[in-house]
């Protein structure tokens, strides 16, 4: 068994991805309380998807742009919300590309973050296509990955906490 090092340890980065699923909200408050209770912090990660099919390129360029600033907006409210449970203020991250792939990339390369926070779904009987993708045997993670039942009140995750 390892001995813990004496050096000051870094605060733990817990990382939601902000999408527009149901579970959000429990992966988020999860992350935010755990974040809040353990001295952490809340990253917050949005990705905007490219547009299929081709349009004109105008009509594709302002697509793009509200759904950029939809998304901006959106981390701000869950920043705020994330503040208002105790966190500092929430890193964010927004990028465009392909979710899974821009993730596996800001996992990566932002070494700061420790943990992954995922919402699972019930209202399908699927998980969800990130918690999939994260559970395929050819995902390979650098941090352990937690994963909230999209099912849990917010009293029964106080009380995991």
């Amino acid at each position: 068994m390892k001995k813990r090092s004496n050096k000051k340890q870094q605060k733990r980065i817990f990382l939601v991805v902000a999408d527009n699923s149901s579970e959000l909200h429990q992966a988020l408050y999860y992350a935010a309380r755990r974040a809040a209770t353990a001295e952490g912090e809340v990253a917050l990660f949005r990705c905007v998807e490219p547009l299929e099919g081709q349009l004109w390129g105008g009509v594709s360029h302002i697509m793009e742009l509200e759904a950029e600033q939809e998304s901006k907006k959106l981390l701000l409210e869950l920043s705020t919300y994330c503040e208002n449970l105790g966190t500092t203020k929430p890193r964010t991250y927004l990028k465009k590309g392909n979710t899974s792939d821009e993730l596996i990339k800001l996992i990566n390369n932002e070494k700061r973050i420790t943990v992954l926070v995922l919402g699972a779904s019930v209202e399908t009987g699927n998980p969800g296509p990130l918690i999939n993708f994260v559970m395929n045997a050819s995902f390979v993670s650098r941090i352990p990955i937690t994963i909230v039942p999209g099912n849990l009140t917010d009293e029964q995750i106080d009380a995991l906490i």
